[in-house]
């Protein structure tokens, strides 16, 4: 294996073609940072008919992916020692941008795209973590697997024009970004905060660092409770040590 590997297995590899014009993921993939292998599920399926679904047993709506096409297509990927699998899944974890961060450190992630009105059970044991993007269901995992891709892409050392792009992003650390501006300085009777433009970087860091816990606590006051909460945590369990 060279670069870091993603393997997708997916009932709908056309789907991934949309990373093609994603100009990060263009650019790793160029520079051998990164191998994407997509795996179709219907060339694992079963019968003349290549079926990867059936009827739930107990009766229900719609079908479910069965489990033996998708245990020979995971079977059928070279591992990686410094491997994970992840489950696309609604009952999934949310993403984080934490995950993110450690997965990158990975050589391999493999990526099992859900489908339907689910899957067999069984296919849950194939997974070490099971991943959702948001509280919400989408027809199948193929947008989460291309959210993860992209997201995790960024962080590879190389994949950037400038590294230092990603410290102050938001989620980096539990305040959002602060706002940028760029030329012109007036637009349409928008003008760019003065204290960015007299050249005192001392000032621009302060402001900077306001403008992230204001947009914070107007945003995101979950992620603001969050942070206390884990601190307190983890002060608590520092005193019963």
């Amino acid at each position: 294996m060279s670069g870091f590997n993603f393997d997708v297995i997916t009932l709908f590899p056309q789907a991934f073609e949309l990373i093609n014009n994603l100009g990060v993921i263009t650019r790793a993939v160029d520079k051998n940072l990164i191998d994407l292998n997509l795996h179709d599920l219907r060339e694992y399926g079963e019968g003349s008919y290549r079926q990867v679904d059936d009827k739930p047993y107990g009766g229900g709506a719609g079908m479910v992916l069965k489990p033996e096409p998708i245990y020979k297509a995971y079977e059928s990927i070279t591992k990686s020692p410094k491997s994970k699998t992840l489950l696309m899944t609604p009952q999934g974890k949310v993403l984080k941008q934490k995950d993110l961060v450690r997965w990158s450190s990975l050589d391999q992630i493999i990526i099992i795209c859900g489908q339907y009105e689910g899957f067999d059970e069984r296919i849950r044991y194939l997974a070490d973590e099971e991943i959702s993007i948001g509280d919400y269901v989408l027809s199948g995992g193929e947008i989460p697997a291309i959210s993860i891709i992209n997201g995790l892409t960024r962080l590879l050392p190389g994949t950037l024009g400038d590294p230092d792009s990603l410290i102050n992003e938001s989620h980096n650390s539990y305040l959002l970004e602060y706002p940028q501006y760029t030329r012109p300085q007036m637009f349409r009777g928008m003008e760019v905060p003065d204290v960015l433009m007299n050249g005192n970087h001392r000032e621009i860091k302060l402001w900077r660092e306001e403008q992230q816990i204001k947009r914070t606590y107007e945003r995101r006051q979950d992620l603001i409770k969050d942070e206390l909460s884990n601190n307190q945590n983890w002060e608590e369990n520092i005193n019963e040590e």
